[in-house]
């Protein structure tokens, strides 16, 4: 295991997949600077490392992120610092979804603000039966508004509207049926559950699991008419590719594929 920036994010690999802590424990696991910082390094160094299919995030302690460190926000008042806090943040954000390999988040206890914004940006998210989620910026005259950017594309537009007007917070359950999670575990078994989704996910051909990440998220802002003749260009380009014919005449012969990832 390897830490970043004064022991902030702990790193590990498993096989084929990435295992990604946030270690500030003490602090709710809050998004300060130099944990983003250390997030987007971690997530570009991942990018390139061949030998990673697929991301996972936990955090250590009893929650798994609060938000922004608002001690850290308090210290510099001016419009200047925060607007570079939350661009940082976007960053963040914005690395996590053009990843071309999926990221998994196991989620316990709170994850409000920036944290909720962290789960809803990931590709999958398994909670713990003990999660909860919130953006309750209202409740301290600061709206979620970057927030909502990855929460909106996640949940329903009332739904959503309900998580920032009132600010309060949701239970697993509840955020499995806003659409914001996808499954909800036993708090003993996150871990193992999440890991045994990577490990699935990373049978797949690295190549087609990219290609599909990419046109997934291009497609969703798209007009309908736009996004089928984006897709279909994507499809016949993957068509090409070899692990496509790998994999049809794998199927065609009823035997397992070797991917070779190309």
């Amino acid at each position: 295991m390897s830490l970043d920036i004064n022991n902030l994010l702990n790193y590990e690999e498993k096989d084929t997949i990435a295992i990604l802590t946030l270690n500030r424990p003490k602090q709710q696991n809050a998004l300060s600077t130099d944990l983003m910082r250390a997030l987007i390094s971690k997530l570009d160094k991942i990018k390139n490392n061949k030998n990673i299919k697929v991301v996972t995030l936990f955090a250590n302690g009893n929650n798994f992120c609060a938000g922004h460190d608002l001690k850290e926000l308090k210290l510099d008042k001016s419009e200047k610092r925060f607007k570079e806090i939350f661009e940082l943040c976007s960053q963040l954000m914005t690395r996590i979804v053009k990843l071309p390999k999926p990221v998994i988040a196991g989620v316990q206890g709170i994850a409000t603000a920036a944290g909720c914004q962290l789960v809803a940006s990931c590709d999958l998210a398994i909670a713990a039966k003990n999660a909860k989620f919130a953006t309750p910026g209202v409740n301290i005259g600061l709206f979620c508004s970057t927030p909502m950017v990855a929460v909106s594309r996640n949940v329903s537009k009332k739904r959503t509207m309900e998580m920032l007007l009132m600010g309060n917070f949701i239970n697993a359950n509840k955020a499995l049926d806003f659409g914001l999670i996808n499954n909800v575990v036993q708090d003993e078994k996150l871990k193992g559950e999440t890991l045994k989704i990577a490990k699935n996910i990373s049978t797949k051909s690295t190549a087609t699991v990219a290609i599909g990440k990419e046109a997934f998220y291009k497609q969703l802002e798209m007009g309908l008419e736009d996004a089928y003749v984006y897709t279909s260009k994507v499809m016949s380009s993957n068509m090409l590719e070899k692990d496509a014919q790998e994999g049809i005449s794998a199927f065609i012969e009823n035997r397992e594929p070797i991917w070779s990832d190309k």
